[in-house]
């Protein structure tokens, strides 16, 4: 490590060790969705010093976005929110490769979208997308790590993870579930929770009910779940931190074969 790198990130060497510090500043990571959730995973990643990152979004800053996500400011709306993103990952890690995609993601564009070898982050809400990523990244042979919902959430210490096949109280990752098992053949649900097989993708989600919006009665603009960025930041760093997980349990396992 230069003497710049061990000022900027050697708190994370300090904290995971040598062998995954270096594979965390090797790697690859692909946040697909850079809303509420997925600009602030990518932005821990960016401070922890992954080499790259490919930053996929077709959308574009607007004033809505201000509560909630990191790109939002009062000057950059209008602006597209990867490009926004990777220039200020820039000014985080000049020695850092920020890839700004400015493309919405469907089953038809994933093998030209997502790069090779890269880990996958999947913060989108679309449920049609996020099941067709999953889908592909499995049949593919690809590491995906995949966020439940924010919205109508208000306990960021509700947020944890497990794997997609067993996750509770998030309805976005039930309907995903039901998609990937009736249309991509993913294994069964079964009865009793212990016999349920695993798909091998980490979600990330909150166990708290959702809260209705509690200004409903004024029209049906307003009906849609509120949210609130310690949240929506809480499942994006914890999407952070399972990609960091990933990555040093890797390079852990390298060391004990050798």
């Amino acid at each position: 490590m230069n003497p710049k790198d061990s000022r900027r990130f050697g708190g994370i060497e300090r904290l995971y060790g040598q062998a995954a510090f270096e594979a965390i500043t090797a790697a690859h990571v692909c946040v697909v969705g850079l809303g509420g959730v997925g600009s602030w995973c990518a932005e821990a990643l960016a401070r922890s010093g992954v080499g790259t990152l490919t930053l996929v979004d077709g959308d574009t800053v607007a004033e809505s976005n201000i509560n909630r996500q990191l790109p939002a400011l009062e000057n950059t709306l209008g602006q597209a929110k990867a490009a926004v993103l990777a220039q200020r990952f820039a000014a985080i890690n000049p020695e850092g490769n920020f890839r700004p995609i400015e493309h919405f993601i469907d089953a038809d564009n994933l093998s030209v979208v997502i790069p090779p070898e890269a880990i996958i982050v999947d913060a989108i809400d679309s449920l049609a997308a996020k099941a067709a990523l999953s889908a592909w990244a499995r049949q593919n042979n690809r590491l995906i790590v995949v966020s439940g919902g924010a919205g109508g959430k208000t306990d960021p210490g509700a947020v944890t993870a497990a794997d997609l096949s067993r996750t509770q109280g998030d309805a976005l990752l039930s309907k995903l579930r039901t998609v990937l098992r009736k249309d991509y053949g993913f294994p069964a649900g079964a009865s009793d929770p212990k016999k349920i097989r695993k798909f091998g993708i980490t979600a990330v989600f909150s166990t708290q009910q959702a809260i209705k919006s509690a200004v409903a009665d004024r029209g049906p603009e307003f009906a849609n779940f509120g949210t609130a960025m310690p949240v929506t930041a809480a499942v994006g760093l914890r999407l952070a931190a399972e990609v960091l997980r990933i990555l040093s349990e890797a390079a852990s396992s390298k060391l004990a074969a050798e």
